[in-house]
């Protein structure tokens, strides 16, 4: 992969499906005056088919697990409750 664009974002702002595709809106936090709390500002959106949805969410699962395996990230018990 060359000229390969990187984007950054804070977070997932919102995640919907319309017109048969899912949508990912990410944001960036903003800060505010007055040392106010900074405040999510959609700033990419990314659509992709449902099937490739799926592809990513195993991806994403997969990682997960690996993050676990290392460590690096704690189940969260209470959750399962």
């Amino acid at each position: 992969m060359e000229n390969k664009q990187e984007l950054f974002a804070d977070g997932l702002g919102q995640i919907h499906f319309a017109g048969g595709m899912v949508r990912f809106d990410f944001v960036t936090l903003q800060p505010e005056q007055n040392g106010q709390a900074p405040v999510p500002q959609a700033n990419l959106r990314v659509i992709m088919p449902p099937q490739g949805f799926l592809a990513a969410f195993n991806s994403m699962q997969q990682l997960i697990d690996k993050l676990v395996d290392a460590g690096v990230l704690q189940k969260n018990e209470a959750a399962k409750k």
